[in-house]
């Protein structure tokens, strides 16, 4: 009897040993994998963000490669070749597709849903109203200075709005909606947005200005990765000398673009580097010259005079500064149009840069800078990647705010 119940109390603890040894690697498998962020579009299973991103990617690449190799097989079979001949046909084409997609500019409609939520409920309830009266233009006018459009320009703005009204004989809030909509274009448009090249012999040369914080490093290196694309040769001239690693990050966005890059000793003089910046693109025959400016000195007197210096010395090399472009976090407000006057005030500015349009900012500081400076905004930012910089479009741009 004692060795009968031995033997079942040894089966039973083999039992168990082996049913541990399935079960435990099974749980550390399961506690190791990254939390769960997306559903799968085809099994609806959930995936991690970055696998999502990778499947899209592959996605792409095998509709590129069927279609690359459709064609590819029907000229291969005209001609009469070798059908082995396909594989290098596709493999041409299938990058030229494919980066074609990665490169895709994004729409200003996709990226602008927060500054459109902001309008939203305001202009939902003046487009349901049945008569434009004094409520309704206190109403709008609230939503439009809630939008940062400012106090100053939307007063000019209502003010040829009631004109308008009048004049076309408007009577409900969804025909004021439409006035709204094409007077903020018309107000928007008669600007030239293009960034100009020089005609003269030697680089051009393009100055960012801006305090820090606003992404103005960022911009150059976007900006510089587009120009490269584009076929055009660029060096990168780092004269933000008093920020800590401004140079650094300028010279991973100059690796990135392909561009070259020049930068002095951190505390250095600014106009140097950018005078060096000018003097080695002539010498080695470059296009363009994106140059970095400094954004804090001790105070707001001393960063003017030496953003004004830098201005003059540029232009005393062998290349001509073009374009003089202020860099605007559009997340600030009225804070932007602040900045944007006091810049003005040291440099001539020829168009301003607004990034981070697609977060939390409301879009009427776009207004306030052409009505209030006659400045245009030529590139606004509209998400982290180089290719998220883009023309400004004023079009474009009124009908993200209200659809």
């Amino acid at each position: 009897m004692t060795v009968i119940l031995i033997i079942v109390a040894v089966v039973v603890l083999l039992g168990l040993i082996v049913g541990f040894g399935f079960i435990a690697p099974r749980n550390r498998r399961g506690s190791i994998e990254p939390p769960s962020t997306r559903r799968g579009p085809i099994d609806n299973r959930v995936v991690p963000a970055e696998e999502a991103v990778r499947d899209a990617l592959v996605e792409a690449e095998v509709a590129a490669d069927l279609e690359a190799r459709v064609r590819a097989e029907d000229v291969v079979e005209a001609s009469g070749d070798d059908v082995s001949a396909v594989e290098d046909v596709v493999a041409s084409e299938v990058v030229e597709e494919v980066e074609a997609i990665v490169v895709e500019r994004p729409r200003f409609r996709d990226r602008l849903g927060k500054a459109r939520a902001a309008l939203s409920g305001a202009m939902g309830s003046i487009a349901g109203r049945s008569k434009i009266d004094a409520e309704t233009w206190d109403e709008l006018e609230e939503a439009l200075i809630l939008a940062d459009v400012g106090v100053a320009s939307t007063q000019e703005l209502l003010d040829h709005l009631r004109t308008r009204v009048k004049a076309d004989g408007l009577s409900n809030g969804e025909e004021l909606l439409g006035a709204l909509k094409a007077e903020m274009a018309d107000r928007l448009s008669g600007f030239d947005r293009q960034l100009a090249m020089s005609n003269e012999s030697g680089p051009t040369v393009w100055l960012f200005v801006g305090v820090n914080g606003v992404g103005k490093t960022t911009t150059i290196g976007k900006l510089g990765v587009r120009e490269v694309r584009d076929g055009t040769t660029v060096l990168m001239a780092a004269g933000d000398t008093f920020r800590a690693a401004a140079a650094e990050q300028l010279g991973m966005w100059a690796e990135r673009a392909g561009a070259e890059l020049v930068r002095g000793s951190e505390g250095g003089d600014p106009s140097a580097v950018i005078f060096d910046g000018v003097e080695a693109a002539s010498a080695r025959n470059i296009d363009l010259v994106l140059a970095d400016t400094a954004g804090r000195l001790h105070n707001k007197v001393n960063l003017m005079e030496e953003l004004s210096k830098v201005r003059r010395v540029a232009d005393k090399g062998a290349g001509t500064v073009t374009e003089v472009l202020l860099v605007i976090d559009a997340t600030t407000g009225q804070n932007g149009l602040v900045q944007a006057k006091q810049f003005t005030e040291a440099v001539e500015l020829t168009g301003v840069v607004l990034t981070k349009l697609d977060g939390s900012a409301k879009g009427g500081i776009v207004i306030a800078i052409h009505d209030q400076l006659g400045i245009p905004v030529k590139l606004v930012g509209l998400g982290e990647g180089a290719e998220d910089l883009v023309p400004f479009d004023a079009n474009e741009f009124v009908e993200a705010l209200f659809t």
